[in-house]
Parts: C-alpha cells; sequence; structure tokens
C-alpha cells in the first residue's frame, strides 16, 4: 500500500500520461524526444516509488491496469493545467508584451475589424496587433495565440468566452436593388437573384407567408464574399447587419425588408481567450475595445431609419415607375 507520506517522482508523471495513451514505449519515447530506455527508467522509477504495477506488459504493448486508469483519472486534469499555464505563458511571452495575435474570421475581419483598425491605433498606439484569418477552429494555445474571435453555440472546453453580439439576418442589396425592391412585397424577391443558402431563403419567404422553392445564384461559405456579391449587384443577400454597417451607411448596401430570420443555425459570436491571459493587460484592453466599437456599430445601426427610396431616386409613384438600372433582365420566377 502506498505510505501516506509517500509521493510520486512529478517529472515521471507526464511520461506516464504519454505511455498509457499510447500502450507503447517506442511511441512514447518518439513523442516525447526521448530514448527507449529514458521512458522504460521513468515508468520503472514510478511504480517502485508508489509500490505497484500501473501497467501489463503484453508483448510490445503496455497497457493500463486498474490503478493505472485510476491514478490516470486522478493527474491528468492537474497535468493538462498545467500545460495550459505554460502554453498561455508561451504565447504572452513570444512575441512580447505589446504585441496581440488574435485568430478571427475572414468575415469579421474584412467587413468589420480592418475598417476600424485606425480606432485601435489611436486608442491603443502601444499596443500592435496580428490578425490570423481562418474558417478552422484554431487551437489557441497549441498555436501560440491570445484569443480568438468565434461563431458557434459556444462556450468552448479550456477557453473562457465572451458573448459579442448576435442579430438576425436582413435582405441587403445594391442601390439598383433598392431601386426596384424597396416597398414591394416579399413576392417580388423570388424575380431576383438570390444568394446565399436555398433553406435560409424559403425561412426568409415563410416569415412572409410566401412558400417559394428557391434556387440560389451562389452560394458562400464567407459572409464577406456574399456581401461583396451583392455591392457588385449580383443578386439579394441575407447577411447580418454589423458585417454591413460600413456599406450601409456609405450607400452601398440598402436593406431592403424588414423581415428578419432568427434561426437554431445564426450562432453569436463570441471573444475566446485562455484562461491565464485574463488579467494581461493587453488583453483587457482588446475586450474593451471589441465590446465598445461593436456597441458604437450596432448604436448606429439602430439609430439609422430605412431608406423609401435610395439617394437621387423619387419613391415609386401610383404608377410604379423605375430608374432605367431596373429595367434590367430579372431571372425567371421559381416556382
Amino acid at each position: 500500500m502506498l505510505h501516506s507520506m509517500a509521493r510520486p517522482p512529478l517529472h515521471t508523471l507526464p511520461t506516464f500520461r504519454t505511455v498509457a495513451r499510447l500502450a507503447n514505449l517506442r511511441a512514447a519515447a518518439e513523442e516525447l524526444h526521448l530514448t527507449h530506455s529514458a521512458v522504460s527508467q521513468q515508468i520503472r522509477l514510478l511504480e517502485e516509488q508508489i509500490g505497484f504495477a500501473l501497467f501489463d506488459r503484453r508483448g510490445r504493448r503496455i497497457v493500463l491496469n486498474a490503478a493505472g486508469a485510476a491514478l490516470l483519472r486522478s493527474v491528468e486534469p492537474a497535468l493538462e493545467q498545467i500545460d495550459d499555464g505554460l502554453r498561455a505563458a508561451a504565447a504572452a511571452a513570444a512575441v512580447g508584451e505589446h504585441t496581440l495575435r488574435v485568430t478571427v474570421l475572414p468575415s469579421f475581419a474584412q467587413r468589420w475589424w480592418l475598417p476600424r483598425m485606425a480606432s485601435w491605433r489611436e486608442r491603443h498606439p502601444d499596443i500592435g496587433i496580428e490578425l490570423h484569418t481562418s474558417q478552422q477552429l484554431v487551437d489557441l494555445q497549441r498555436d501560440g495565440f491570445h484569443a480568438a474571435v468565434r461563431t458557434g453555440p459556444g462556450p468552448w472546453r479550456g477557453l473562457e468566452c465572451e458573448r459579442l453580439f448576435e442579430m438576425p439576418l436582413i435582405a441587403l442589396g445594391s442601390p439598383n436593388a433598392a431601386r426596384r425592391l424597396l416597398g414591394q412585397p416579399a413576392r417580388a424577391f423570388a424575380d431576383e437573384p438570390l444568394l446565399g443558402d436555398a433553406p435560409t431563403w424559403e425561412r426568409w419567404f415563410a416569415l412572409a407567408g410566401e412558400r417559394i422553392k428557391v434556387r440560389p445564384v451562389a452560394e458562400f461559405n464567407d459572409a464577406g464574399m456574399l456581401l461583396q456579391a451583392a455591392e457588385q449587384d449580383l443578386g439579394i443577400a441575407l447577411a447580418r447587419a454589423v458585417f454591413a454597417a460600413d456599406a450601409l451607411r456609405e450607400g452601398r448596401l440598402y436593406r431592403l425588408s424588414p423581415i428578419e430570420v432568427n434561426y437554431e443555425n445564426a450562432y453569436a459570436y463570441w471573444l475566446c481567450w485562455p484562461p491565464a491571459l485574463r488579467d494581461w493587460p493587453p488583453l483587457r484592453a482588446l475586450r474593451r475595445w471589441l465590446v465598445d466599437e461593436l456597441q458604437r456599430s450596432l448604436s448606429a445601426l439602430n439609430a439609422a431609419p430605412a431608406p423609401l427610396s435610395p439617394p437621387g431616386t423619387a419613391p415609386a409613384g401610383p404608377t410604379g415607375s423605375r430608374s432605367r438600372a431596373a429595367s434590367a433582365p430579372r431571372a425567371k420566377r421559381r416556382a
């Protein structure tokens, strides 16, 4: 039995965990960059110190026994916490105390963050930002990032997360599209080239009381590309207003209908970071800046009245007259 004062050699516990996971001393040695004999010696030292075997030897395999499994359940959470702390510390030290490495979705970087970088520089001239764009879920601690902007149900295991915003999808189009569609019923949208996925558009039509089978002219896996296509008058998009905030203010895009789509896949956006960095001053500065800038964007969107017609055009009269741009051929109605 383990003596009450006995303690396992702490340096052997990470090796024990790796051997338990791989069930092979040679494979564990390669992963740990140790020799086979060094790994074998550490396991033997651990077993001698605690007084009982942790593995059953089966040929070349070395498999946890009941005692080993019980020890692994106890020590693995502590080892993971140590690993997380070391990775977070390495991330903070790797690029110096005045640079933040942040991974964000390409659409968020393109449509919202980059236009506001001047605001960040004015507010924090001594803190640099290194932006990494990816649609893949990045392991912050393994890859040396200080924070991430993610969309999903949240929160994520091993990270602290702060909800930034969530909002419905709205119909957006170019000035030409606005000349045709502002003030028109939802069925008029069925004659337009639609951008995005069919189920979301069918939900949008259903909210207006229309049952319309939709075949979008193009689908995108990135909201930035979707909105760029809408700006170039390639079709009508359903997107979150925050990504179109600058385009709406500058008249490159218009909200075309009051209908809004809220659905289970329209996830919130979050800022996430390793717990060990919670009180790191650059990260605290980033959190405050994001919240303030997003609040400013959302307040501007909420305060702006919906236009009755694009600038430079008169609202359609009783005869439904339209500008020359509205005479472009329409897509066939989708039954």
